[in-house]
């Protein structure tokens, strides 16, 4: 199921469905086969527009009140969404070892691993304004692709962010987000 594919380029699918998460559509952020859905951008070459729809959503859907969790909590998948889209990148595809990168809530994060290092993402200017990407690096190196493999993760490192107020609409636009097939060969 959502292996074959959809018969469109990703221009063409881009074009036809311009706004992924539905929000006049059927997408629901209270139910879990939804949550995917504004990540599906770095998919098609345009991750400015999964980081203006994680902020919007965690904005508007997560709030420190009564309402702060829509919907069903579906036994720790909404809080999964929320602390992984927080800190800045999300595990798309269940089975498939790549995160796709967001837009922080956080100017720091630190993982502790369990093999005795640390993964640490720094998103510099991080605010409520400036929730684009203007450029990343990866443990020094320049990354230009909206994601990360768990074996990088895994290794420890520094992923930092630098962020601003308008989108750059270059930024990882290029890359393709691998499969399960560029991953483990054909």
């Amino acid at each position: 199921l959502f292996r074959e594919s959809l018969g469109r380029g990703k221009h063409e699918l881009q074009a036809k469905f311009p706004d992924f998460t539905g929000i006049v559509g059927q997408y629901s952020m209270g139910n879990e086969p939804s949550f995917h859905i504004p990540y599906l951008y770095n998919y098609v070459g345009a991750p400015w527009k999964t980081q203006k729809r994680i902020r919007f959503l965690l904005d508007v859907w997560f709030k420190d009140n009564i309402f702060g969790i829509p919907g069903d909590e579906d036994g720790g998948g909404m809080t999964a969404f929320v602390v992984f889209s927080a800190m800045g990148f999300y595990p798309v595809t269940p089975g498939i070892p790549v995160y796709t990168i967001g837009s922080p809530l956080f100017e720091n994060v630190t993982i502790n691993l369990q093999n005795g290092k640390q993964f640490k993402l720094t998103a510099k200017n991080c605010s409520v304004q400036n929730k684009y990407i203007q450029s990343a690096t990866m443990n020094g190196k320049t990354l230009d692709k909206p994601w990360f493999t768990h074996d990088e993760l895994m290794a420890g490192g520094q992923l930092e962010l630098v962020m601003g107020p308008k989108p750059n609409k270059h930024w990882g636009s290029k890359a393709q987000v691998p499969t399960q097939e560029d991953l483990v060969g054909r």
